[in-house]
Formats: structure tokens, sequence, C-alpha cells
């Protein structure tokens, strides 16, 4: 007799951290700290300062908003966290889902878990997090061939984590996650590959959405039952961890241009030129990533999504900073030259491995005449390569020192080192108030 497949909802009540693996529960430990990174960083950009506004007006309340000086209602924090993670986009995510679970997990968590939350039920609240936002997303877009944004199925995902967080019976979960799938933000994520903005990957909205739905379902509001929660896709809930399937990102770009510049380096190191050298750079990958095609950036947004500044970025400087895309960085002349000598192709062979694989080939032809190609490459930081973490500690530094400076940077990767032992006030007080 074959065991049957978990049902999704005993699984998220009854889950405990002693039910994960331990390479499972250090994962999250690192991508948590990836993630706060990340959020100092954004904290500096001009869409954080607006979002945080914003929250703070119209979403009035008292709780402190994540890296700044505002409070807001738990609707505000969830909103603006999720934007303020999403406007540096260096945050991790998933190959299936094509998209990000983090991203609108963490400040989802921050609105919803109670002050004297411990680390265990924080710690078990992100790893359920990431094994059911992946499944959602993936379940999402299988029903439908439109290409949506995170937001879409984080919601549902932020609802069930902060329903058990919030202590909701089963009959109120099930309502959380039905409202949060009904009122997810559907957006459509071509839309800004085609025309960069502000939007992003509505990753903000979509944690403002499960954030309600949990707040409505204690309530008493009902939601219709969540068509997301069953499929193939969970009969593996518990065995296979999706923790340890999401990739890193090494620089604050979309993941499609990863392969690209990781291509260009490689033949920069293999073959000694300099970025003066290049003539003409050509890139074969799959359809989406050719949609980034904007090469000559005039916002931050516009370079996040693009090839072409990558990559010249890239060639000119060795790699990419964490800051390097932001607004005042985007006039260096011989990086726009670079930018603009960058032609981009689909190939079928790119085109048949997408979503699983992300792969892009690179041609370099020099000034001098020499021509040099790349082999198929895939972006630095997938789950099948992932950082060491001692790797990813020195992306965070690079990223929250400059911004938070080195004490209160070092009393948050602390405080993360510290969980599930500690609970999480020291986490949350290093996360509250501007760096």
């Amino acid at each position: 007799m074959k065991d049957m497949a978990p049902d999704p909802s005993d699984f998220l009540r009854n889950f405990a951290l002693e039910k994960a693996p331990p390479e499972v529960i250090a994962r999250a430990k690192l991508h948590l700290l990836d993630l706060c990174g990340i959020a100092q960083g954004g904290s500096r950009t001009k869409l954080a300062g607006i979002i945080n506004a914003h929250a703070a007006e119209d979403f009035a309340g008292e709780m402190p908003m994540l890296c700044s000086d505002l409070t807001a209602s738990p609707l505000g924090v969830a909103l603006a966290g999720g934007m303020t993670i999403d406007a540096l986009d260096g945050h991790d995510g998933s190959n299936p889902t094509k998209g990000h679970v983090g991203c609108a997990l963490l400040p989802g968590m921050m609105a919803l878990a109670p002050t004297d939350c411990s680390g265990d039920a924080f710690l078990e609240a992100l790893i359920l997090g990431y094994e059911y936002g992946t499944r959602l997303g993936t379940v999402l877009h299988a029903t439908t061939p439109d290409y949506h944004t995170s937001g879409a199925w984080m919601a549902v995902a932020v609802a069930a984590v902060g329903a058990r967080l919030q202590g909701l019976n089963d009959v109120q979960t099930a309502h959380a996650m039905g409202i949060a799938e009904y009122h997810g933000p559907r957006s459509q994520m071509m839309r800004v590959i085609d025309t960069p903005t502000m939007l992003k990957d509505g990753s903000g909205w979509g944690a403002m959405a499960g954030v309600s739905a949990v707040r409505l379902a204690a309530k008493g509001f009902t939601g219709a039952p969540a068509l997301t929660l069953d499929g193939p896709v969970w009969q593996d809930l518990g065995t296979r961890w999706y923790m340890l399937e999401q990739y890193v990102k090494p620089y604050p770009t979309c993941r499609w241009s990863h392969g690209p510049v990781e291509a260009a380096l490689g033949l920069q190191r293999a073959h000694g030129f300099s970025a003066a050298d290049v003539a003409k750079i050509e890139v074969e990958t799959f359809h989406n990533a050719c949609r980034l095609a904007c090469n000559d950036p005039k916002t931050t947004e516009e370079a996040q999504y693009s090839t072409s500044y990558p990559v010249a970025i890239a060639l000119s400087r060795g790699g990419i900073g964490p800051f390097d895309l932001d607004e005042d960085a985007l006039n260096d002349p011989e990086i726009r030259r670079l930018s603009l000598a960058m032609t981009m192709s689909e190939h079928a062979d790119a085109e048949r491995v997408y979503p699983g694989k992300r792969i892009a080939r690179v041609r370099i032809s020099l000034i001098s005449g020499d021509v040099h190609q790349s082999e198929w490459q895939e972006p630095k930081w997938e789950s099948t390569a992932p950082p060491t973490a001692g790797e990813l500690r020195e992306k965070y530094d690079s990223i929250a020192v400059p911004v938070a400076g080195i004490d209160r940077a070092g009393r948050i990767a602390d405080a993360i080192e510290a969980l599930p032992d500690a609970g999480i006030a020291p986490l949350l007080e290093g996360l509250s108030g501007a760096p």
C-alpha cells in the first residue's frame, strides 16, 4: 500500500523545526541573512523612499517599518518592506516559479509575527514559506498562460505562514489562504520587463494581500477554497525541500541577465582583454531574456531590467557591485558605449531548457579583429552550486556595512546566527529604524 500524499493543511499545522534536515535550517538562516542585507541596501533607493512615505501616510500605524524610521500598520509594513527588498533586486529566487519567495515572505512575517515569537516559530514559518511559496507558484503558472509576478502566489504563502504565526484555527487558515488567492495581485511580469518601472515583481502588494487576508479571516471574513493547494507538486511535501532549490543572486539585476554576465566575464578572464578593447558583444539566450533590451538606461529600474548594461558594467569593473546600478552611477561613457554595442538573439537550445535553466552564450569581437565565443553558461550561485556561508556573508557585508555601519550590520547577522535558540526581538530591533 502506497503512502498517502501529505495534506498541505495538515503539514502547515503540524510542522516542527526538528522535522527539517539540518541543511534546510542552515540554508534558511543564510537566505534570511541575504534578505536582510538586500533590505538594508534597498532602503537607500528612491523607490523605497516613496513607498515608505506612502505606507506611513496612507497605512498609518505604530509598527516599525523595515529599515526605516517611519511606522505604519501591519499592511503598510508588508507593502513597504516587500518593495524595499525588491528595490535592490538582489534577492533569492526559484527557477520553477520564475520568481521569488523571500522578498514578500520576510516583510509579511514581520508584520504578523507576535512580539514574543520564538526563534523556533520564526524559522519554522520561514521554511514553510519557501516550501509553500515555491509550490504555489508552480501550480499557479500551470493554471494560466499568463506569466504572473511573484506577488500573485506569495500572497497565499504569506497568508499560510501568517495564519500559523497568529494562531488561527484550521477553518480560519483555509479562509485566509482563499482570500489571499482571490485578491493576490495577478500582475503581468512581462509588462515590467518590456517597460521597466518601479512596479517590479508585485512582492510588496502580495505581502500586503497576504497580511490583509490573515487579519480578515481572524475576524470571520470568508474566502473561497484556495485552488492552488491541489496537484502533484504537493505530493513530496516534507521529503523534497524547496528551501534547498533556491538560487542566490550575486548581482542586483534581473536573474535572466546573469548568464550573459558570467559568460562575458569568463571570456575576459580567459583572454585578458579590457573593456576598451571590445568592439561588439553578441548574446544568444532564451526569449524572455531577450526582452531585457534596454541598453541606454536612465533609471535604476531600467538598468536592473537590462542585459547589456550589467554586462557592460561587469566587463568594465570586473563584476557588478551592489550600488553600481544607482541612478547616479548610470553616466559612465565607457559603460554606455559597451551597452550600446550589444545585440541579443533567441536560440532554440536556450529556450528549450527554460525555465529550469537560464543559459546564455556570448561572442565578443575586439577592435583588433579577434573574436572570442563562450560555451553555454548558467548564472552563478544556482541551487546546484550555492554560495558558501563565507561567500554569502561577504555579499551581505558588501551591502549592509556601507549602508548600516559595521556595528549594526554585525548585530543583525549575530541575531540571525543565534536563531532558533534566541527570540526574534534582537533581529527586529536591528531591522527597525533607518540605516
